[in-house]
């Protein structure tokens, strides 16, 4: 049998057992796995090799991983990063998705749990999509996430412009409230569903005057319509 969809996911873990673990359960449904155990070393290794996936723990010896995702981010990197860690407060999850991480997990997790996260940026990576899309009077350039209207680029910061790209994808279908954050800030995270409203009343602030409508079904989710361009 073929296997489609396969990556090669960089781990950085300096657990070595966790590690071990890790890429053998990669590994065995057909991914190719880096392992690097250390911060300066992972650093090094992202500027330079390819990587469809990174899946770093924060605290590291040398660099830390909150430090690394910064300067992924900051350059452009925009490859999915699933953070591993300790920490169980909510403020320590947020700190992680805000510097720019695409899911996170809590240890001690499941190997199921991480397998989970994993096929669900896969699916989204394996989505096909043009490099740039018109949606009314915007034009989303997917490559970049960049968002334009008359060649004018419309400054949203990350987490609402997550929620536009969900919106967009689901090409005027109903999208939940539970699915949105799925989205926004990963698989099983614990937040709120009451903050998708604060991003849902942002973008229409923003991108009223530009004919695009997000419409409310009361307890079911949103929908987003443009006027013709």
């Amino acid at each position: 049998m073929i296997r489609k969809n396969l990556m090669r996911i960089a781990l950085i873990e300096d657990n070595s057992s966790l590690a071990k673990g890790i890429s053998y359960r990669l590994e065995d449904v057909g991914h190719a796995v880096d392992v690097l155990t250390d911060g300066d070393e992972a650093a090094r290794f992202l500027r330079s090799e390819a990587a469809d996936l990174i899946i770093m723990d924060i605290n590291l010896p040398g660099v830390d991983g909150l430090t690394i995702l910064r300067d992924l981010r900051q350059r452009g990197d925009t490859r999915p990063v699933i953070l591993l860690t300790a920490k169980a407060e909510t403020q320590d999850r947020v700190i992680g998705l805000d510097a720019g991480a695409d899911d996170y997990l809590i240890k001690p997790f499941e190997m199921a749990e991480l397998e989970a996260r994993v096929r669900a940026l896969l699916r989204r990576r394996a989505q096909p999509h043009q490099a740039r899309r018109q949606f009314g009077r915007l034009t989303y350039d997917q490559g970049t996430r960049q968002l334009y209207a008359g060649g004018v680029e419309i400054d949203l910061p990350r987490r609402e412009m997550s929620a536009f790209e969900c919106l967009l994808e689901a090409e005027g279908r109903l999208v939940s409230k539970s699915a949105l954050l799925d989205h926004i800030y990963g698989v099983g995270t614990d937040v709120e569903e009451t903050v998708i409203e604060v991003y849902i009343s942002r973008l229409r602030s923003k991108l009223g005057d530009y004919g695009v409508q997000i419409k409310t079904r009361r307890g079911l989710g949103y929908h987003m319509t443009s006027e013709p361009s």
